[in-house]
């Protein structure tokens, strides 16, 4: 997130008493677990880096059945982080920020509502329909292509581990 939006890192980092150097070694330490050949691979890794999930459920995705596991998070008390496991626990499908259940999603009557930080691709989708995803332009990064509902202007909104960057035009 640091490549879109520096300054709220910065701020971030702020909140949660931490450095730069905090953040470049928490950085390192995860990288070096997801890369080592003698880490648990799947949903086993993510219950050894982040502990046991608030919450499990199983979930259906089209026709296939997956587990949702979530985990809660300092900084965002409103929204979790969400890994969805294949059957099995042995494949990671997708890992990225969504709304607790329960937490109140942010208004968004506009595009001018589209504030970075402010919501996850489900708040956009459900804001704006219909809202179509587009391929994503790297692995952590997701797109979703919108129409401003006054303006009828095509918008691309662009968000990093689920969570909103910025929206393209601005």
């Amino acid at each position: 997130m640091q490549d879109h939006r520096p300054e709220l890192v910065d701020s971030a980092l702020r909140a949660l008493n931490a450095s730069h150097a905090d953040l470049r070694e928490a950085h390192n330490k995860w990288q070096a677990r997801l890369r080592s050949t003698s880490h648990p691979r799947g949903e086993r890794g993510y219950r050894v880096m982040l502990g046991p999930p608030e919450q499990e459920v199983e979930r259906q995705v089209g026709d296939l059945r997956c587990r949702a596991m979530l985990w809660r998070l300092p900084l965002w008390p409103d929204l979790r982080w969400e890994v969805l496991c294949a059957p099995g626990g042995t494949a990671v499908w997708n890992e990225w920020l969504v709304r607790a259940p329960g937490a109140e999603p942010p208004r968004l009557s506009s595009v001018a509502d589209l504030t970075p930080w402010s919501c996850v691709v489900d708040d956009v989708a459900r804001a704006f329909p219909p809202a179509a995803p587009l391929p994503a332009d790297a692995p952590s990064r997701a797109r979703l292509a919108l129409t401003a509902p006054v303006t009828g202007e095509r918008i691309v909104a662009h968000f990093t581990w689920g969570l909103l960057q910025f929206t393209d035009p601005p």
